[in-house]
């Protein structure tokens, strides 16, 4: 069923609009997916915080036009897809990759983060860096740890000298003196 003119705009503008928020965006091709491998890669994507549409390729040109991610829409050939968030970009590179693993029917073309165009590696390689939350709870713990070191010498002394004091009582050591006196 061919659509009309009035649809393709309607088509433009509803993806624009989804597409003008977006910060990253990985571009795939497949062949031959079933209706049930198809339902697999949207829940990822949607798990990854993203979403998931297949392309008319000249309609996503122009719904890109002014966007972020323009570069990665421009020129596409053959059967396209992208999946897109304004996220955590490496969580959407880790769901795809685990999801085209599986399945050999998907493959990358290309991918953009932040305006830039990233190749099929660095969508792999972004797949294999820690996710935001990760990185956030290791920059806290690297910003945390010399506080918890000075701390930890800080009351190093006071420990010591409590146990050096009750090593002494227990072994008597301050009654000889008492009684001397």
């Amino acid at each position: 069923m061919a659509l009309t003119r009035a649809k393709k705009v309607e088509k433009v503008a509803g993806l624009a609009k989804e597409l003008e928020g977006s910060t990253s965006a990985i571009i795939g091709t497949f062949a031959k997916l079933t209706v049930a491998q198809d339902f697999e890669l949207r829940k990822a994507v949607r798990g990854a915080g993203g979403k998931y549409r297949v392309l008319k390729n000249k309609l996503a040109g122009r719904a890109a036009q002014g966007s972020q991610i323009e570069a990665a829409l421009q020129g596409l050939k053959g059967v396209s897809s992208v999946a897109y968030t304004s996220g955590d970009p490496v969580a959407l590179a880790k769901a795809l990759s685990t999801w085209v693993a599986e399945n050999a029917e998907f493959s990358f073309k290309l991918g953009i983060v932040d305006g830039r165009v990233i190749s099929i590696e660095e969508i792999k390689q972004l797949a294999t860096m820690p996710g935001k939350e990760e990185m956030f709870s290791k920059l806290l713990f690297l910003i945390n740890a010399p506080a918890q070191r000075l701390a930890t010498v800080i009351n190093a002394t006071g420990r010591d000298l409590a146990v050096v004091i009750n090593q002494a009582v227990e072994q008597n050591k301050f009654a000889g003196e008492a009684a001397a006196s």
